[in-house]
């Protein structure tokens, strides 16, 4: 017997529109990239206040327990050893051999450039070139310039961004520097994918520890180790530069990599309030972002380059990094090298101007290279313009892309996946994997969980009959500011005490909607101010028939961003939305993992409820966040889950879940606790072979006959 189950409509709720406004040098009030609609819906406000709310709360923490030189020489190991985590880059990719080749050169009057290819892993190319002052007798200091997005395309063909950046190579190269300028994976000769959550919906990166930024971040430590072969360099005197995304990337190399002795990061970091509140997340594509699981603010990266010199540049009027956030980024930045007694070693500098590469905004950049790496002095001026010498055809490095590129698939392997595949072999070997994995979970996957979980604050609304049916809200504390709402529905001849049974629907938009025809129309009165639906007849005689005959009770509740906190349908508002959660060190999925956690714990305080079975019931989507929550809880009698997604690639994304683990682990876990039934739409035969694993689990752990059973749809049709 299938419980009774609601399918749902999308809410037509309106999120802030997302505007953009400069700020001049002059102006001293917030930006803001939100504008507040006339009437803004209760989802729109929840949403912005627990945005706010988990903000602030990382904003004060970040580096707030730093008091001294040495917390931060016992603590800066460990930020690090988090940062390459975040990356991707934990366990560190294999140093494989780069096999380097030259496949150009030019000659200008006083520089040379060479264009070159390198693999930092096989099949990954990074295509760059190479400036070198002419006569050079002796290893020079060297730059590495890396790139924003400033893609050349002509006639179908990339040439790759470093040709955009050329009169920056050829600057250095004129005044005795080498400088490597290395193509990006994104806007390179050879285009791999920089807006995977962006905008292709590739959430699963989220899943698998992937961001673009690691691969930028490893493209430029294998640069450095390219440039130590290289006679002309030296290695002792390494900088690194580069605008917008390129000084994003700065901030990844100058912050894992000691050999960057001095760092001139251009337009490429900002506060989280810019990113969450303010909106910035809008203007950024996901190069721009480490995988945020330790929930750090921006000034934690910018500290792991003390006490080297650093220069913070930036513009006043910068939309996407408005000054105020560079100015916090700064300053919080400078109280380390302050207890590191290097404040000779931070600088900041901010000129006129807006989100551009402008020649006033280089020049303190060459003024703090040729202070910290030539020994220079402060107060010399440059005449010298950075003017480019050279058509992009002439810097182009392949003239065919490599048959074995991996360039345009990096995603898929660039970060380590778990090889879970094989079930364990007895029942010892599955318990150190279960407990190893719940493990991860909650240090992983579910760390932007409330550690102290707020009082639960469970309260009985209304309650209304209808044809001896009685329909109770409920109301309680998820997370502030969620409060959300449990409606408990049953026979009205059959006391609370008496009930047998309790099933949690955990609902989807479509679940709420279908709620509401199939259940809610029938009473009015428990829903104030909302536009109901015609009541759908037959549905309600089917359920109000099933808990006339059993004291069963039915209860409904929607996670956050479902039903009455709904929140926008606008699908490229919504993605940053969930892009926003990420940098919060959470998912939006996790989080409503989180709310069915609570839902549980209401259900179990409600007066005489608490003693009768516990049964969860959900579909897609918010079947994996019910299965997950139940690991988490005091195992329910029984899961019902329709249409579970096989693998978290196509379902809900967890922060690095899929490095540990998918969902046949997930769902055997979930089955060594409580009886599982799987309702699918594939036969028989189908199912039980995607779901091999959990049967392997159940017979090394000797799990009692009918523990786990897999219903298939198709075949109840067929009957």
């Amino acid at each position: 017997m299938r419980l009774p189950f609601a399918r749902p409509l999308f809410a037509t709720l309106v999120f802030p529109a997302i505007t953009l406004l400069m700020i001049s040098s002059s102006q001293a009030q917030k930006n803001s990239f939100v504008t507040i609609p006339t009437e803004p819906t209760r989802g729109d406000e929840l949403l912005a206040g627990y945005f706010d709310i988990k903000t602030t709360a990382i904003t004060k923490r970040s580096l707030s327990g730093i008091k001294s030189a040495d917390d931060w020489n016992g603590q800066k190991d460990i930020l690090r050893r988090q940062l390459y985590e975040s990356l991707g880059l934990q366990p560190l990719p294999a140093r494989s051999p780069l096999e380097p080749k030259i496949t150009g050169r030019h000659e200008r009057t006083d520089f040379i450039v060479e264009n070159i290819a390198f693999e930092s892993r096989p099949g990954l190319y990074v295509t760059a070139n190479l400036y070198l002052p002419k006569n050079v007798t002796e290893p020079v200091p060297t730059i590495l310039y890396v790139c924003g997005h400033g893609g050349v395309i002509i006639d179908g063909v990339s040439y790759g961004n470093k040709t955009h950046y050329q009169h920056h190579g050829a600057w250095f190269a004129r005044n005795g520097y080498a400088c490597l300028i290395i193509d990006t994976l994104g806007l390179g000769e050879i285009i791999g994918e920089h807006h995977g959550t962006h905008h292709e919906g590739r959430w699963w990166w989220n899943s698998r520890g992937y961001t673009p930024a690691g691969v930028e971040a490893w493209n430029c430590i294998r640069a450095l180790d390219y440039l130590e072969t290289r006679p002309e360099v030296d290695k002792t005197r390494f900088g690194v530069t580069g605008r917008s995304g390129g000084g994003a990337y700065s901030w990844w190399i100058a912050a894992l990599d000691e050999r960057i002795k001095c760092a001139v990061p251009v337009a490429g970091i900002t506060s989280m309030q810019n990113h969450v509140v303010d909106g910035c997340v809008e203007g950024h594509c996901d190069c721009m972002y480490h995988i945020n699981a330790y929930q750090w603010d921006f000034p934690t990266i910018a500290a792991l380059v003390a006490p080297r010199a650093l220069l913070i540049a930036n513009t006043d009027k910068d939309r996407i990094f408005p000054l105020d956030g560079v100015v916090d980024v700064y300053n919080k930045t400078r109280r380390i090298y302050e207890m590191l007694d290097a404040t000779d070693n931070i600088g900041l500098t901010i000129v006129e101007g807006p989100h551009s590469d402008t020649q006033p905004l280089r020049v303190p950049a060459f003024q703090w290279f040729n202070r910290h790496l030539k020994g220079a002095k402060t107060s010399e001026t440059f005449e010298m313009a950075a003017v480019k010498f050279f058509e992009p055809q002439e810097l182009k490095v392949f003239a065919e892309i490599p048959a074995d590129e991996r360039n345009t698939s990096i995603d898929e392997y660039f970060t380590r996946e778990s090889r879970y595949g094989r079930a364990p072999q007895s029942a010892d070997d599955w318990r150190v994997d279960r407990d190893l994995w719940i493990s991860r979970l909650n240090s992983r996957s579910f760390r932007g969980w409330p550690g102290r979980p707020e009082k639960l604050d469970l309260e009985e609304i209304s309650s209304a009959e209808s044809k001896d049916l009685r329909l109770t809200r409920y109301q309680f504390n998820s997370e502030t500011p969620f409060d959300l709402d449990l409606y408990v529905f049953h026979s009205a001849k059959t006391d609370a005490k008496d009930l047998q049974l309790t099933v949690l629907n955990v609902l989807d938009e479509e679940g709420w909607q279908s709620f509401l025809s199939d259940i809610g129309a029938a009473f009015p009165k428990q829903f104030p101010g909302a536009d109901l639906p015609k009541l759908n007849e037959e549905r309600f005689a089917q359920e109000s028939s099933m808990l006339r005959a059993q004291p069963w009770a039915m209860a409904y509740v929607c996670p956050r961003g479902v039903g009455p906190t709904a929140w926008t349908t606008d699908e490229k508002e919504r993605t940053h939305i969930r892009r926003r959660f990420m940098l919060l060190g959470q998912t939006l999925a996790g989080m409503q993992t989180w709310d069915v956690r609570r839902a549980i714990q209401a259900m179990r305080s409600i007066k005489d409820l608490g003693d009768a079975p516990l049964w969860l019931q959900a579909e897609g989507d918010m079947a994996v966040n019910s299965l997950y929550a139940s690991l988490f809880e005091p195992e329910p009698a029984r899961l019902d889950l329709h249409n579970l997604p096989s693998s978290h690639r196509d379902g809900p994304d967890y922060l690095h879940v899929m490095r540990f683990l998918d969902m046949p682990q997930a769902l055997s876990m979930a089955a060594d606790r409580s009886k599982v039934r799987l309702y699918t739409n594939e036969n028989k035969a189908e199912a039980a072979k995607t779901w091999r694993y959990v049967g392997d689990v159940g017979k090394v752990s000797d799990w009692e006959e009918g523990r786990f059973q897999i219903r298939s749809v198709l075949a109840e049709k067929d009957e």
